[in-house]
């Protein structure tokens, strides 16, 4: 059998076994990359671990270890009261107040499921306390982590965008970044009419203090590299209650300028993110070293290994001729729009399931062979691969749908689960497609 074949075996099996069994697909991929790279493909253990993205695995420590020191002193929930207030208090907004919250969230850095553990008991609890629907409400969460997700400083976009430059495709962070904001801004906006947002216009937040709520409906999952927060092991009631007044303190104005120190540095000096963001991490420890001394652990080691697995398979991949093989296979279909076509349902249909920043990264390695005859928008196929493998993630068998699902407040769990499933069913059935059009075939034209 040839390597080739023996490599799309066993990353079909790695993404079987990382669906079914609670694995960590990343340390899946370490295995397969040493077993086959070692005995089909004839690489040395030196040659597989020059394939080991340590760019990439510096920045997710960075980003993620100053992520964890703005939660733990406060500078999350800060943002997130700053935000009810500016909009006065309207019901109608709070659901727009907890998308761009989110969206924020991620794009200075935060994992998607660690910013949708944080947000998603604040939002459903306002959505219990003043009469929005739960699965709007939940939605809005997750369509926002996603719409911030790929910002040049953020973990789906330095992915994608090491990806696109590591194989010299025609880049534009700008592009994919915006691309995803305004696509799930358009699905929210569609979510808000469908879902009751037109009754909530008018209303206001009361006065009166809102009730404490036990998280008691269904067990609280902890997504990958999700920090202990609200609804996931934290235990401070202010957490759940953002429009609680408290003061500003100086290491959440510190905080604060730390990030902007972050984006600055990154974007317009060209800084590599992941010096950048743990130089300001250590910084800011420094001015709290005991409140922070377990931001180490809220690192999000789970998806450092996840990525680091799978790019390091995926450089095997490559090696072997893999991608060139089954690029040809792709191209033999003659058609370029029905191959991004293929490729962004295979994308989103997969990451309904499995990891979406592993899909994403071989979806696009996958479309690298006809995207470099030129007879496509490159630019257009990335953003659309990167939206339909993430849009999904509205599913509850994906991290953050099973967030949104778990910190429900007041509801029938069994139909709010078949709720958000039927809900996850149209984004899988006609989401890729809806990307395809809009990103792929205006270029194609």
């Amino acid at each position: 059998m040839s390597p080739e074949i023996i490599t799309i075996l066993a990353l079909v099996v790695i993404f079987a076994i990382a669906t079914f069994l609670p694995i960590n697909m990343g340390a899946l991929a370490f295995v397969a990359a040493f077993v086959v790279g070692t005995l089909s493909v004839g690489l040395s253990t030196d040659d597989i671990i020059s394939g080991f993205p340590a760019g990439l695995v510096l920045t997710l420590i960075g980003v993620t270890y100053l992520f964890a020191i703005a939660q733990n002193n406060g500078t999350v929930d800060l943002l997130v009261r700053g935000a009810v207030k500016l909009v006065g208090g309207h019901v109608a907004a709070i659901p727009w107040v907890m998308f761009f919250v989110t969206a924020v969230l991620t794009a200075i850095g935060a994992l998607s499921p660690a910013a949708v553990a944080i947000i998603a008991p604040i939002a459903l609890t306002f959505a219990a306390r003043h009469g929005i629907s739960p699965l709007l409400m939940g939605m809005m969460v997750i369509h926002g982590a996603q719409g911030g997700g790929f910002s040049p400083i953020s973990v789906y976009g330095v992915t994608v965008n090491t990806i696109v430059e590591g194989e010299g495709l025609p880049s534009s962070p700008l592009a994919v970044f915006l691309g995803a904001l305004f696509f799930n801004i358009a699905i929210a906006l569609v979510l808000f009419f469908v879902l009751g947002g037109r009754k909530l216009i008018g209303r206001k937040v009361g006065a009166e203090p809102i009730a404490h709520t036990e998280h008691a409906h269904g067990t609280l999952v902890r997504g990958h590299g999700a920090a202990p927060g609200p609804g996931v092991g934290g235990d401070d009631d202010e957490h759940i209650h953002p429009d609680r007044p408290e003061p500003v303190r100086f290491e959440q104005v510190l905080t604060l300028i730390g990030l902007v120190v972050v984006a600055v540095l990154a974007l317009a000096f060209d800084l590599d993110i992941g010096f950048v963001s743990i130089t300001v991490a250590v910084v800011l420890a420094l001015f709290s070293a005991q409140q922070h001394k377990g931001a180490v652990t809220q690192i999000s080691w789970s998806t450092i290994l996840l990525i680091a697995g799978v790019l390091t398979f995926v450089f095997v991949l490559e090696e072997a001729g893999t991608i060139d093989y089954v690029g040809d296979a792709v191209i033999g279909l003659g058609v370029p729009l029905l191959i991004a076509l293929l490729l962004a349902y295979i994308g989103g249909i997969v990451s309904a399931f499995a990891s979406s920043t592993a899909i994403i990264g071989v979806a696009i390695l996958l479309a690298v062979p006809f995207l470099e005859a030129g007879d496509i928008s490159a630019i257009g196929v990335v953003v659309a691969l990167s939206v339909a493998s993430t849009i999904v993630d509205v599913s509850p068998f994906s991290t953050n749908g099973a967030l949104v699902l778990a910190n429900a407040q007041d509801v029938d769990r069994d139909r709010f689960y078949k709720q958000i499933l039927g809900y996850a069913a149209i984004v899988v059935a006609i989401g890729p497609l809806l990307a395809w059009l809009v990103f792929v075939v205006p270029g194609w034209l």
